[in-house]
C-alpha cells in the first residue's frame, strides 16, 4: 500500500523549506488536512506571479504546471474561482524577485 503525505504537513514542510532558503511564504488558504489539492502563487513582486498546480499521472505522485502566468490580479482571480470550485484547496503564496519557489527541489515530492 503506497501512503500518501497528509496535505497539511506537506504544506507545513514546503513553507518551511522555503523560510530555510529566506524565500518569504504566506498559507493564503487552508484546505482540507488530508487530502486537499495544493496550488502555489509565485509573487514576483513586479506586478505578475505564475500559479502552479499538482498534475498527477497514473500512479506518479505527479508534477507542478503553470496554471496561470499573468498579472497578479489575475492570479488571484483565478486562485479565488479554483477555491469556489474546490473548498478544500490550500493555496500557498511564494514571494520572490527572482522566482524562485523550490517546487523541483529534492525532499518536496509529494508521495
Amino acid at each position: 500500500m503506497n501512503a500518501r503525505l497528509k496535505t497539511a504537513i506537506w504544506v507545513q514542510a514546503y513553507i518551511r523549506r522555503l523560510q530555510i532558503a529566506d524565500i518569504p511564504a504566506f498559507l493564503t488558504a487552508r484546505g482540507d488536512d488530508t487530502a486537499g489539492a495544493v496550488m502555489v502563487k509565485l509573487n514576483t513582486l513586479d506586478g505578475n506571479a505564475t500559479v502552479y498546480q499538482r498534475v498527477a499521472f497514473g500512479g506518479d505522485a505527479g508534477t507542478w504546471q503553470v496554471l496561470c502566468d499573468c498579472e497578479d490580479r489575475e492570479a488571484d482571480m483565478v486562485l479565488a474561482r479554483q477555491r469556489r470550485n474546490d473548498p478544500d484547496l490550500w493555496v500557498v503564496e511564494v514571494e520572490d524577485r527572482d522566482g524562485r519557489h523550490l517546487l523541483d527541489a529534492p525532499g518536496l515530492e509529494r508521495g
